[in-house]
């Protein structure tokens, strides 16, 4: 009876005596660097993504890299409640044509 007792106390304090401890760190998107780029962006390639739910399917997009546009692929990301996703787009600069990133917008 008392070597229970004596397990059980040892094994009830050694519960109560375990916690975790550990550090956490939230990433800043990059920052964005604005280019505007004399030549116009070429149309955006047509793809039709499969629906998943809880995500939205974020379309790709050409990026202006090394004097050419190349094509990136879009992706899935979960999606955010309280939010609707704004679509990136090409915009026409006072120099010439500039990204704007797409974002996620309070409804």
């Amino acid at each position: 009876m008392i070597k229970q007792f004596v397990f059980g106390a040892l094994i009830a304090g050694s519960l109560g005596a375990c916690y975790a401890e550990g550090t956490a760190t939230v990433a800043s998107p990059q920052p964005v660097v604005e280019v505007e780029v004399d030549a116009e962006p070429p149309a955006p390639q047509v793809y039709v993504a499969a629906p998943r739910a809880g995500y939205i399917y974020i379309d790709g997009r050409y990026r202006y890299e090394h004097g050419r546009y190349i094509w990136h692929e879009g992706y899935y990301e979960r999606e955010r409640s309280g939010y609707v996703w704004e679509p990136g787009r090409w915009s026409r600069g006072r120099r010439g044509h500039v990204w704007v990133e797409g974002r996620w917008r309070h409804r």
